[in-house]
């Protein structure tokens, strides 16, 4: 009987929406060694991992920490811990996953109410304060950057705005953390979750969160153990939680010092969630932010000089992807299994209403850099040639030369 040949995936820059090209120094922590999840040096690599993500979130919460999961797993544990059946919950949508917030909401069993931008647009502070004082919901829950649709939502002032207003803010700020700015405490944001493989240049499997303690009174309000762990004094609060894996009021403990047992950590994810905090820590919040601008604007100006039409409201683009529209009479899909067979280069089309139209094309994490922006170009101008789209010949390279230029 023979056995399956070893893995050895195809070389390929990962220029989509997400995933991206995982960075080498996350790829090399990720291959260490296995220890027990309550080894001594296991728990501290997990207080080193919140000490860093508070960092990264740029926030003093003492509840900073991972969920096991993709960056779903951290939305989802968000709003089941924070949401009882009959709370109302208020989702601005301006692309898919807005709309992945509302039908989780209604998973919970939330009065779900929404207010809704046509994809390529966001709302102003003003509209979602409006909307707050109309719903007056338990948690008003936001997108930051939307990769289905490339926006980035403002966030900066939400919380003088919503002054008054007893409300939990969540951001999902999978695709935007790293790449742009987010700033949790000075925007008063009660739970913020991301995914390691946007920004962040770490491979999908572990969500990091951040809760405020506005949001862990919440939560430790609803907070039971389980039986099998359960000791004098463990009294059950309020209603139980709905999920057991995603219950974040056991997750606190499990972090905690207490370090309750909850499930098996993941052990490799947290090696490379930790290397993801440092990398980007060793590089410094706002460098990141820079170089995803710069590279984000030399991709842009590319595709643009190569007579390409971008989709969406380029002032509040994210820094780390754009959406192009497809050229008529040029089949996207096509496009893109050319660029992968023939090059190794990936790029994404998009959802919904945008499936068909537009292709996706990233800039972040480890691929935010000059090569990988001007290969990509190169390669997109060769590859519509060879579709017969009318082009400017060199005009990808030139305008990204430009912009390096300064």
């Amino acid at each position: 009987m023979t056995s399956s040949p070893p893995l050895v995936p195809p070389p390929r820059l990962l220029m989509g929406p997400g995933p991206i090209t995982a960075h080498p120094r996350v790829l090399q922590a990720m291959s260490q060694q296995l220890v027990g999840q309550f080894d001594p040096a296991m728990t501290g690599w997990m207080n080193d991992t919140m000490e860093l993500y508070r960092q990264v979130f740029r926030t003093a919460n003492e509840q900073t920490f991972l969920v096991d999961g993709t960056s779903r797993a951290g939305i989802e544990a968000a709003l089941v811990s924070l949401l009882e059946p009959g709370d109302r919950l208020l989702v601005p949508v301006f692309g898919r996953f807005g709309h992945l917030l509302r039908e989780i909401g209604e998973r919970c069993g939330a009065e779900v109410h929404t207010i809704e931008r046509p994809w390529g647009e966001v709302f102003d502070v003003e509209e979602i304060t409006s909307a707050v004082a109309r719903v007056r919901p338990k948690v008003l829950a936001l997108v930051q950057g939307d990769t289905s649709t490339t926006m980035n939502q403002p966030l900066a002032g939400l919380a003088e705005a919503l002054a008054g207003h007893d409300v939990i803010v969540y951001c999902d700020a999978t695709a935007s953390l790293g790449g742009n700015e987010l700033a949790t405490d000075a925007w008063g944001l009660d739970v913020v979750t991301a995914g390691l493989q946007k920004c962040l240049g770490g491979p999908s499997g572990s969500a990091p969160i951040t809760m405020s303690p506005r949001a862990v009174e919440l939560v430790q309000g609803r907070r039971h153990v389980e039986a099998g762990i359960r000791e004098d004094g463990d009294t059950a609060r309020g209603t139980r939680i709905a999920s057991n894996y995603l219950d974040l009021a056991m997750l606190i403990d499990y972090w905690g010092p207490r370090r309750l047992n909850h499930h098996t950590e993941a052990t490799t994810m947290l090696y490379g969630a930790r290397e993801c905090a440092r990398v980007l820590l060793d590089e410094g919040l706002e460098q990141s932010v820079e170089r995803h601008r710069l590279h984000g604007a030399a991709m842009l100006a590319g595709v643009q000089g190569l007579g390409l039409t971008v989709f969406g409201d380029q002032a509040h683009k994210m820094h780390n992807v754009v959406a192009v529209e497809i050229p008529d009479g040029v089949d996207g899909d096509a496009v893109r299994a050319g660029m992968l067979t023939d090059y190794g280069i990936e790029i994404g089309t998009s959802f919904g209403p945008l499936h068909g139209r537009v292709w996706r094309i990233g800039t972040m994490g480890w691929n935010a850099r000059r090569d990988a922006v001007l290969t990509t170009l190169a390669v997109l101008e060769q590859v519509l040639r060879q579709a017969g789209a009318a082009i400017t010949a060199g005009g990808g390279t030139g305008a990204a030369h430009e912009v390096y230029a300064g």
